[in-house]
Protein backbone atom coordinates (compact mmCIF):
# COMPACT_ATOMS: atom_id res chain seq x y z
CA UNK A 1 0.00 0.00 0.00
CA UNK A 2 2.87 2.30 0.95
CA UNK A 3 4.79 1.35 -1.89
CA UNK A 4 2.19 1.81 -4.85
CA UNK A 5 1.15 5.43 -2.87
CA UNK A 6 4.90 6.31 -3.11
CA UNK A 7 5.33 5.41 -6.79
CA UNK A 8 1.87 7.11 -7.79
CA UNK A 9 2.90 10.52 -5.65
CA UNK A 10 6.18 9.76 -7.64
CA UNK A 11 4.56 9.46 -11.50
CA UNK A 12 2.15 12.21 -10.85
CA UNK A 13 3.73 15.07 -9.49
CA UNK A 14 3.27 18.69 -10.76
CA UNK A 15 5.91 20.30 -12.83
CA UNK A 16 5.47 23.94 -10.75
CA UNK A 17 3.69 23.13 -7.11
CA UNK A 18 2.95 24.48 -3.67
CA UNK A 19 5.26 23.66 -0.41
CA UNK A 20 1.95 22.52 1.07
CA UNK A 21 0.68 20.04 -2.20
CA UNK A 22 4.24 18.80 -2.12
CA UNK A 23 4.89 17.76 1.44
CA UNK A 24 1.71 17.28 3.46
CA UNK A 25 -1.64 16.74 0.86
CA UNK A 26 -0.35 15.38 -2.68
CA UNK A 27 1.29 12.70 -0.63
CA UNK A 28 -2.24 12.55 1.55
CA UNK A 29 -3.97 11.98 -2.31
CA UNK A 30 -1.47 9.57 -3.28
CA UNK A 31 -2.94 7.36 -0.73
CA UNK A 32 -6.52 7.92 -1.65
CA UNK A 33 -5.22 7.28 -5.29
CA UNK A 34 -3.58 3.80 -4.51
CA UNK A 35 -7.39 2.82 -3.15
CA UNK A 36 -9.15 4.18 -5.35
CA UNK A 37 -7.56 3.22 -8.73
CA UNK A 38 -8.60 -0.48 -7.50
CA UNK A 39 -12.05 0.56 -8.22
CA UNK A 40 -14.48 1.49 -10.54
CA UNK A 41 -14.65 5.36 -9.22
CA UNK A 42 -13.38 8.17 -12.07
CA UNK A 43 -11.60 10.81 -11.55
CA UNK A 44 -15.18 12.89 -12.36
CA UNK A 45 -16.58 11.15 -9.20
CA UNK A 46 -14.05 12.08 -7.27
CA UNK A 47 -13.93 15.78 -8.35
CA UNK A 48 -18.44 15.75 -7.56
CA UNK A 49 -17.10 14.42 -3.83
CA UNK A 50 -14.62 16.62 -3.09
CA UNK A 51 -17.19 19.43 -3.92
CA UNK A 52 -19.97 17.59 -2.29
CA UNK A 53 -17.41 17.43 1.13
CA UNK A 54 -16.54 21.07 0.64
CA UNK A 55 -20.47 21.69 0.83
CA UNK A 56 -20.48 19.91 4.39
CA UNK A 57 -17.53 21.84 5.78
CA UNK A 58 -19.26 25.29 4.59
CA UNK A 59 -22.49 23.90 6.51
CA UNK A 60 -20.57 23.26 9.54
CA UNK A 61 -18.71 26.64 9.62
CA UNK A 62 -22.02 28.11 9.72
CA UNK A 63 -23.54 25.65 12.48
CA UNK A 64 -20.63 25.28 14.59
CA UNK A 65 -19.87 28.82 15.17
CA UNK A 66 -17.36 28.36 18.12
CA UNK A 67 -13.60 27.51 18.19
CA UNK A 68 -13.76 23.88 17.83
CA UNK A 69 -16.48 24.07 15.57
CA UNK A 70 -14.52 26.12 13.26
CA UNK A 71 -11.22 23.37 13.88
CA UNK A 72 -13.33 20.51 12.84
CA UNK A 73 -15.14 22.50 9.55
CA UNK A 74 -11.91 22.78 8.25
CA UNK A 75 -10.26 19.30 8.66
CA UNK A 76 -13.57 18.70 6.86
CA UNK A 77 -12.77 21.50 4.02
CA UNK A 78 -8.94 20.33 3.92
CA UNK A 79 -10.17 16.66 3.34
CA UNK A 80 -12.10 17.88 0.17
CA UNK A 81 -9.15 19.56 -0.82
CA UNK A 82 -7.44 16.00 -0.86
CA UNK A 83 -10.06 15.02 -3.10
CA UNK A 84 -9.46 17.37 -5.20
CA UNK A 85 -6.11 16.80 -5.65
CA UNK A 86 -6.61 13.61 -6.02
CA UNK A 87 -9.02 13.15 -8.64
CA UNK A 88 -6.10 15.02 -11.05
CA UNK A 89 -3.52 12.42 -9.73
CA UNK A 90 -5.68 9.97 -10.41
CA UNK A 91 -6.57 10.78 -14.06
CA UNK A 92 -2.65 10.81 -14.63
CA UNK A 93 -2.30 7.75 -13.06
CA UNK A 94 -4.42 5.81 -15.28
CA UNK A 95 -3.64 8.06 -18.23
CA UNK A 96 -6.74 9.23 -18.80
CA UNK A 97 -6.56 12.90 -18.20
CA UNK A 98 -8.47 14.91 -20.62
CA UNK A 99 -9.60 18.66 -20.98
CA UNK A 100 -12.93 18.53 -20.35
CA UNK A 101 -12.12 16.63 -16.87
CA UNK A 102 -9.51 19.34 -15.80
CA UNK A 103 -12.46 21.82 -16.98
CA UNK A 104 -14.79 20.20 -14.63
CA UNK A 105 -12.12 20.57 -12.13
CA UNK A 106 -11.65 24.11 -12.30
CA UNK A 107 -15.40 25.01 -12.13
CA UNK A 108 -16.07 23.15 -9.26
CA UNK A 109 -13.05 25.36 -8.02
CA UNK A 110 -14.34 28.38 -8.71
CA UNK A 111 -17.63 27.26 -6.98
CA UNK A 112 -15.67 26.41 -3.63
CA UNK A 113 -14.01 30.41 -4.01
CA UNK A 114 -17.12 31.60 -3.96
CA UNK A 115 -18.75 29.53 -1.20
CA UNK A 116 -15.98 29.93 0.73
CA UNK A 117 -16.84 33.83 0.72
CA UNK A 118 -20.31 33.62 1.36
CA UNK A 119 -19.78 31.37 4.55
CA UNK A 120 -16.98 33.38 6.02
CA UNK A 121 -19.38 36.29 5.77
CA UNK A 122 -22.37 34.30 7.57
CA UNK A 123 -20.26 32.75 10.32
CA UNK A 124 -18.92 36.22 10.98
CA UNK A 125 -21.52 37.67 11.18
CA UNK A 126 -22.91 35.04 14.03
CA UNK A 127 -19.44 35.36 15.91
CA UNK A 128 -18.70 38.86 15.56
CA UNK A 129 -14.94 40.05 14.66
CA UNK A 130 -12.81 42.57 13.23
CA UNK A 131 -14.19 44.82 10.39
CA UNK A 132 -12.75 46.33 7.37
CA UNK A 133 -11.97 49.54 9.30
CA UNK A 134 -9.64 47.75 12.49
CA UNK A 135 -12.72 47.85 15.53
CA UNK A 136 -14.41 44.93 16.35
CA UNK A 137 -18.24 44.13 14.86
CA UNK A 138 -20.53 43.01 16.90
CA UNK A 139 -22.51 39.52 15.83
CA UNK A 140 -25.01 40.06 14.64
CA UNK A 141 -23.68 43.12 12.72
CA UNK A 142 -25.24 43.56 8.78
CA UNK A 143 -22.04 45.39 7.67
CA UNK A 144 -20.60 41.48 7.65
CA UNK A 145 -23.67 40.21 5.20
CA UNK A 146 -22.94 43.61 3.39
CA UNK A 147 -19.13 42.64 2.71
CA UNK A 148 -20.44 38.99 2.32
CA UNK A 149 -22.15 40.18 -0.54
CA UNK A 150 -19.16 42.48 -1.98
CA UNK A 151 -16.77 39.77 -1.33
CA UNK A 152 -18.57 37.10 -3.37
CA UNK A 153 -18.85 39.54 -6.06
CA UNK A 154 -14.94 40.68 -6.20
CA UNK A 155 -14.23 36.50 -6.15
CA UNK A 156 -17.10 35.71 -8.79
CA UNK A 157 -15.59 39.11 -10.75
CA UNK A 158 -11.89 37.56 -10.39
CA UNK A 159 -12.67 34.50 -11.68
CA UNK A 160 -14.60 35.59 -14.46
CA UNK A 161 -11.17 37.64 -15.30
CA UNK A 162 -9.47 34.71 -15.56
CA UNK A 163 -11.62 33.03 -17.60
CA UNK A 164 -11.86 35.89 -20.06
CA UNK A 165 -7.55 36.63 -20.25
CA UNK A 166 -7.28 32.61 -20.52
CA UNK A 167 -9.60 32.41 -23.92
CA UNK A 168 -7.31 30.95 -26.35
CA UNK A 169 -8.35 33.84 -28.34
CA UNK A 170 -6.49 36.00 -26.05
CA UNK A 171 -3.73 34.01 -24.57
CA UNK A 172 -2.89 32.20 -27.54
CA UNK A 173 -2.73 29.32 -26.14
CA UNK A 174 -5.22 26.48 -26.30
CA UNK A 175 -6.63 24.76 -23.40
CA UNK A 176 -4.57 21.99 -21.54
CA UNK A 177 -5.26 18.29 -19.29
CA UNK A 178 -2.57 20.85 -17.17
CA UNK A 179 -3.03 23.70 -14.93
CA UNK A 180 -3.01 27.36 -16.44
CA UNK A 181 0.21 27.98 -14.26
CA UNK A 182 2.36 24.74 -15.45
CA UNK A 183 2.16 25.23 -19.03
CA UNK A 184 4.22 28.73 -18.12
CA UNK A 185 8.02 28.39 -18.25
CA UNK A 186 9.74 29.61 -14.93
CA UNK A 187 11.68 32.22 -15.96
CA UNK A 188 14.07 33.56 -13.21
CA UNK A 189 14.07 37.23 -12.86
CA UNK A 190 17.97 38.92 -13.34
CA UNK A 191 16.75 42.34 -12.03
CA UNK A 192 16.00 42.85 -8.55
CA UNK A 193 12.87 44.92 -9.60
CA UNK A 194 11.76 41.29 -11.09
CA UNK A 195 13.34 39.36 -8.46
CA UNK A 196 11.22 41.46 -6.17
CA UNK A 197 7.96 41.05 -8.19
CA UNK A 198 8.46 37.41 -8.57
CA UNK A 199 8.58 36.98 -4.91
CA UNK A 200 5.24 39.39 -4.68
CA UNK A 201 3.60 37.00 -7.04
CA UNK A 202 4.49 34.20 -5.37
CA UNK A 203 3.47 35.31 -1.82
CA UNK A 204 -0.19 36.24 -3.31
CA UNK A 205 -0.52 32.87 -5.16
CA UNK A 206 -0.17 31.75 -1.34
CA UNK A 207 -1.61 33.79 -0.22
CA UNK A 208 -5.15 32.90 -2.33
CA UNK A 209 -4.16 29.25 -2.25
CA UNK A 210 -6.11 28.94 1.41
CA UNK A 211 -6.15 25.18 1.72
CA UNK A 212 -2.62 25.53 2.33
CA UNK A 213 -3.11 28.43 5.61
CA UNK A 214 -6.88 28.05 6.24
CA UNK A 215 -6.14 26.03 9.19
CA UNK A 216 -4.33 28.26 10.88
CA UNK A 217 -6.81 31.15 11.16
CA UNK A 218 -9.19 27.90 12.30
CA UNK A 219 -6.84 27.15 15.08
CA UNK A 220 -6.27 30.93 16.20
CA UNK A 221 -10.08 31.10 16.00
CA UNK A 222 -9.25 34.02 13.60
CA UNK A 223 -11.46 33.74 10.58
CA UNK A 224 -12.22 37.62 10.26
CA UNK A 225 -8.63 38.09 9.14
CA UNK A 226 -8.54 35.36 6.32
CA UNK A 227 -12.01 36.95 4.91
CA UNK A 228 -10.49 40.20 4.67
CA UNK A 229 -7.53 39.20 3.23
CA UNK A 230 -8.83 36.80 0.66
CA UNK A 231 -10.93 39.84 -0.12
CA UNK A 232 -8.41 41.88 -0.51
CA UNK A 233 -6.19 39.44 -3.11
CA UNK A 234 -8.78 39.39 -5.14
CA UNK A 235 -9.59 42.75 -5.38
CA UNK A 236 -6.01 43.43 -6.11
CA UNK A 237 -6.18 40.74 -8.68
CA UNK A 238 -9.02 42.22 -10.11
CA UNK A 239 -7.37 45.68 -10.27
CA UNK A 240 -4.26 44.29 -12.23
CA UNK A 241 -6.69 42.96 -14.89
CA UNK A 242 -8.36 45.55 -15.46
CA UNK A 243 -5.44 47.78 -15.41
CA UNK A 244 -4.34 45.28 -18.59
CA UNK A 245 -7.78 44.91 -20.18
CA UNK A 246 -7.88 48.47 -20.41
CA UNK A 247 -4.73 49.12 -21.79
CA UNK A 248 -5.19 46.33 -24.39
CA UNK A 249 -9.02 47.41 -25.66
CA UNK A 250 -8.80 51.21 -24.15
CA UNK A 251 -6.87 52.13 -27.13
CA UNK A 252 -7.53 53.61 -30.20
CA UNK A 253 -7.83 51.35 -32.89
CA UNK A 254 -5.45 52.01 -35.75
Amino acid sequence: MLGTARQIYVDTRKKHDLVFNLYVMRPLAAAVVAVSAKTPITPNQLTLLNLFVFLVAGALLIAMPTLAGGVVAIAVLELSYCLDCADGMLARFKKIASKAGHLFDFFTDELKAVLLVSVLSVRLFRTGGFGIDGSVWAPGDSRFLLAGIAGTVIVASAISLTNFVRRPELSGREATVEAHYETVEEVKAKSLVGRFAQLVTALLRFLNHYPSHIWVFALVGRFDVLFWMYVANNFMYLGRGWLGILLRFGRRSE
